[in-house]
C-alpha cells in the first residue's frame, strides 16, 4: 500500500491541476444536483417488533382519525391572576382559538377541553391536545405558524398561552457552532504549523470535501429515506476527519522537506508512510459508523451511512487533493512568520526538546506509576455511569423560559406530572367473542394500579373490536415510576389473552420512548462487540501485533465509560450543574451512549493509529522499543494535540446552548475527545508500549504467515527507494524488490 500511495502521491502533485480541476467538477455536478432535487428527510422511530409500533400500526388502520403516529402539540391556557376558565369571557376565547386550531394547516384531531372536563381543580389551567396528519418532520411552517398566531391571540385577549409537544420543535438549522470551530481550527493550525499557508491547506481541503460530502447526501436524500439530522453529523465529523487527515500528511511532508527532499519526493512519501495511516485511521472511523445500522433504527443507520460517506470522501480528498495544493504550495508551505525562536530552532536545527518528547521521557521513566494513575482516575470517573437512566427528551429537558417548558410546568401545576405524557392502552378483541367487556374489564384494573391518576373511559372503532384507552400516570414521563408502570400493564396481557383472547398492548409518546431506550440499552454491548471485533482485526493488520489492538480497545473502554460517568454525574445527578448551566436532573437521552461511541471510537483509533504507526516505524527501522516510543511521540504528539484541541473546543462550544439535551452531547463528546487523547493515547500508551517492549510487537509466527503485509509504515517502500533511486520519471524503477521484514522477531 505504502508504495502505491507514494506514487499516487507524487501522480497527483505533479498533475495538480488536473486533479483539481477533476474535484471542481465533482464538486459542481453534486452541488448541481443537490440545488435542483427535493430532498425528503423523516425522523421518526419506527421499532418493527416492538409492543409500541405494533399497537400505532394497529391505531393507524382501525383509528386513522387518531393519527397516531402523527406530531403533536399541547396549546396550553391559564387564567389572568383572580379569573377562571370555567365561564365568561375566558371560556368563549378558549373555545374559539380550539376551533381556529381545527382549521390549521395539517391538523387531524383537537381535543376540547370542557367537553372532557380537563379543567384543573383551581378553574385556571386547560389544555388543548392538536394532532397532525404527518409526522414531526414534515410539519410545515405553515402549520406552526398556525400554532403561534392563536397564541399570539390568547395573549392579546389576557391569557397566558403557551406551546408544548414536537410539533412546536424547529428543524435544527446550521448555528455558529461550525464557524467558531472553524476559527479554533485555524488557530490550532496556525499554533501547530506557525504558517498561513500550512495552516490553510487543511481547512481549504476539509471545507471541500465535506461540501461534497453534504451535496452528494442531499441528492441522495431525494431518493431514499434519511434522517434529517444525517447532514449535520456528515459536516461535522467530516469537518473533523479531514482537518486531523491533512493536518497528519501536511506535517509529514514538511518534516520530509526538512529532510532535504524535493517537493514532489517530499509529498510522495508523505502520502506513503502517513497516507497509509489516514487510511487504516479512515477505515477505523467507517466501521465504527456503519456498525450504527446493526442497532434496527432506521434513523441511526442512516445518520451512521452518511457520516461514514463523509468520511470516506474525507480521506479521498487527503490522498488525492491534497497532494495536489501541496504541489501548488512547493516550498512557501515551509514559511513561518508566525514561529518562535525556540520553534525554528527545534525544526530546523533540532536543538532542545519539544514538550511532547519530554512527557514522553517522563512517563517512560515512571510507566507503572503513570498507568496506575490513569486508570484508577478514569475509573473512579466512571461510578456514576453504574447507576445510567436512559429516556428520550421531552419538554421537561427545554430550556427554563421556552414556550415548551412554561407549557410543561403549566400543565404540571395544574393536573400532576403524569398529564404530560398519558399511556394509550389499546385493547385488540378481534379475536375475542367479547371485546367490549374485555376492554371494561381492562380500564377497571387499570383504575386500581397504584401510579395511576386517572383512567378515562374506552373508545371503540367503528366494528366495535378495537378499544382505545387513555391513561394518566401520576410519575413524569422520563421516571422509573412510569416505566414500572409500563411494565405492570403489559404484564397483564397473558391473563387478559388467555381469559378473553384479547392482545393488550400499551403505546404513545411515553411507551414508544421507553421501547426506543430499551432497544438502544440492549444493542449497547452487540455494537460494542461487533465495532471493537472489527476494529481488532483491523489494528491486527495495521500493527501486526495482538497486543497493541487489545491496548487500543481497551483504552478507548476505559474513556467511554469515564466520560459517560461525568455526563450522568452533571445531568442525572446534578454535580457541578450551576457550572455547566443545567436548570435540572433528568435521565440521560437514549441514542447519546450510542451515539458517542461510534463517533469517539472513530475519533480515538485516529489518534491511536498516528501516534503508533510512527512508533512502530522508528522500531521497524531499528530504534529501540522504548525510543520508539519517544520518536513517536516527536514527530506525532504535536498534531494529535492538535487535532483533539480542535475537536474538544468546536464540542464544548455545544455547551453555551440553552438545551439541555444539545449540552449534554457538547459535555460528552468534549469529555471523551479530553480523555482519550490525553489521558489514553499520551499517558496510557506510552507507559503500557514501555513496560511491554519488546513484547508490544510480537506475533505467532503461524500468524504471521497467513496476514496480508499492508506495509503500513512504508518499510517496503524505504527499501525500494534505497535500492531503486528515482529515474526521474516520477516514480522509482519498477524492477522486482525483494520482500522484507516489517517487524523484529
Amino acid at each position: 500500500m505504502a508504495t502505491f500511495l507514494y506514487r499516487l502521491g507524487r501522480f497527483s502533485f505533479r498533475r495538480r491541476r488536473l486533479v483539481l480541476m477533476l474535484w471542481i467538477a465533482v464538486l459542481a455536478a453534486v452541488g448541481i444536483g443537490a440545488a435542483s432535487v427535493s430532498s425528503n428527510t423523516s425522523d421518526s422511530f419506527t421499532l418493527p417488533g416492538t409492543q409500541s409500533q405494533k399497537a400505532i400500526d394497529l391505531l393507524g388502520k382501525e383509528f386513522p382519525q387518531a393519527s397516531a403516529a402523527g406530531a403533536t402539540a399541547r396549546v396550553v391556557f391559564e387564567a389572568p391572576d383572580g379569573q377562571q376558565l370555567k365561564s365568561g369571557a375566558n371560556k368563549t376565547e378558549v373555545e374559539s382559538l380550539i376551533a381556529d386550531l381545527r382549521k390549521a394547516p395539517q391538523v387531524a384531531n383537537v381535543s376540547d377541553p370542557y367537553q372532557s372536563g380537563l379543567i384543573s381543580k383551581s378553574g385556571t389551567i386547560t389544555y388543548a391536545q392538536v394532532t397532525y396528519k404527518v409526522t414531526q418532520p414534515d410539519v410545515t411552517d405553515a402549520a406552526r405558524d398556525a400554532l403561534h398566531s392563536v397564541a399570539d391571540r390568547g395573549e392579546k385577549a389576557g391569557l397566558a398561552v403557551s406551546l408544548g409537544g414536537n410539533a412546536v420543535q424547529e428543524k435544527a438549522g446550521g448555528g455558529a457552532t461550525e464557524l467558531i470551530g472553524l476559527l479554533v481550527a485555524a488557530v490550532a493550525l496556525v499554533i501547530t504549523f506557525g504558517s498561513m499557508l500550512a495552516a490553510g491547506l487543511p481547512l481549504l481541503t476539509a471545507i471541500f470535501g465535506v461540501g461534497a460530502a453534504v451535496a452528494t447526501i442531499t441528492v441522495a436524500s431525494a431518493f431514499v429515506d434519511l434522517s434529517s439530522t444525517a447532514t449535520t453529523l456528515a459536516l461535522m465529523l467530516g469537518l473533523a476527519v479531514a482537518i486531523d487527515y491533512a493536518l497528519f500528511i501536511v506535517s509529514r511532508y514538511r518534516g520530509e522537506i526538512r529532510d532535504g527532499h524535493e517537493p514532489e519526493e517530499a509529498a510522495g512519501r508523505a502520502l506513503g508512510t502517513a497516507g497509509s495511516a489516514v487510511v487504516f485511521a479512515g477505515l477505523t472511523v467507517v466501521i465504527a459508523l456503519v456498525g450504527l445500522s446493526i442497532i434496527g433504527i432506521s434513523m441511526l443507520t442512516s445518520m451512521g451511512l452518511g457520516a461514514a460517506f463523509s468520511v470516506v470522501v474525507a480521506v479521498l480528498i487527503a490522498l488525492t487533493l491534497l497532494p495536489a495544493m501541496l504541489g501548488f504550495a512547493g516550498t512557501r508551505i515551509m514559511s513561518g512568520r508566525f514561529t518562535s525562536r525556540r520553534m525554528r530552532a527545534l525544526q530546523e536545527r533540532g536543538q532542545g526538546e519539544t514538550t511532547g518528547v519530554r512527557w514522553a521521557r517522563f512517563v517512560t521513566r515512571n510507566p507503572v506509576k503513570m498507568l496506575l494513575v490513569s486508570v484508577a482516575g478514569l475509573g473512579i470517573l466512571a461510578i456514576p455511569a453504574l447507576s445510567m437512566r436512559l429516556s428520550l427528551p421531552d419538554d421537561s429537558m427545554s430550556a427554563p423560559g421556552t414556550s415548551e417548558r412554561i407549557a410543561y410546568d403549566t400543565i404540571t401545576k395544574g393536573f400532576g406530572d403524569g398529564y404530560n405524557g398519558p399511556l394509550t392502552v389499546v385493547v385488540d378483541g378481534r379475536g375475542s367473542s367479547d371485546a367490549k367487556t374485555a376492554a371494561q374489564d381492562t380500564v377497571t384494573q387499570l383504575g386500581k394500579l397504584s401510579d395511576v391518576a386517572a383512567v378515562r373511559p374506552a373508545v371503540f372503532n367503528q366494528n366495535g373490536d378495537v378499544a382505545l384507552i387513555s391513561v394518566v400516570p401520576k410519575s413524569s414521563p422520563s421516571s422509573q415510576d412510569t416505566v414500572d408502570l409500563v411494565s405492570q400493564i403489559r404484564d397483564r396481557g397473558p391473563a387478559l389473552k388467555s381469559d378473553t383472547g384479547s392482545e393488550l398492548m400499551v403505546t404513545g409518546t411515553t411507551a414508544l420512548n421507553i421501547d426506543v431506550s430499551k432497544k438502544l440499552s440492549g444493542a449497547l454491548i452487540p455494537y460494542l462487540g461487533v465495532v471493537v471485533g472489527l476494529a481488532l482485526v483491523l489494528l491486527l493488520l495495521v500493527f501486526r501485533s495482538i497486543l497493541v489492538p487489545l491496548k487500543a480497545a481497551l483504552g478507548f473502554l476505559l474513556s467511554v465509560v469515564a466520560t459517560l460517568g461525568v455526563v450522568v454525574a452533571v445531568f442525572q445527578w446534578g454535580w457541578l450543574a450551576d457550572l455547566f448551566g443545567v436548570d435540572g436532573t433528568s435521565p440521560i437521552v437514549s441514542v447519546l451512549p450510542i451515539f458517542m461511541i461510534g463517533v469517539v471510537f472513530g475519533l480515538a483509533m485516529d489518534y491511536e493509529v498516528f501516534l503508533v504507526t510512527r512508533m512502530r516505524e522508528e522500531y521497524v527501522h531499528g530504534a529501540e522499543p522504548t525510543e520508539a516510543v519517544i520518536a513517536g511521540f516527536q514527530h506525532g504528539a504535536r498534531v494529535v494535540t492538535a487535532a483533539a484541541v480542535i475537536m474538544i473546543s468546536v464540542f464544548a462550544g455545544f455547551l453555551l446552548d440553552d438545551v439541555a439535551l444539545v449540552k449534554s452531547i457538547g459535555l460528552g463528546l468534549a469529555s471523551a475527545v479530553l480523555f482519550d487523547a490525553f489521558v489514553v493515547r499520551m499517558t496510557l500508551v506510552p507507559a503500557v508500549m514501555t513496560l511491554l517492549g519488546r513484547r508490544a510487537w510480537a506475533l505467532p509466527g503461524w500468524l504471521d504467515r497467513i496476514l496480508p503485509n499492508v506495509d503500513v509504515e512504508g518499510e517496503r517502500l524505504r527499501h525500494l527507494l534505497a535500492e531503486t533511486p528515482d529515474d526521474g520519471s516520477g516514480s522509482p524503477d519498477r524492477s522486482p524488490v525483494s520482500p522484507v521484514t516489517t517487524g523484529k522477531r
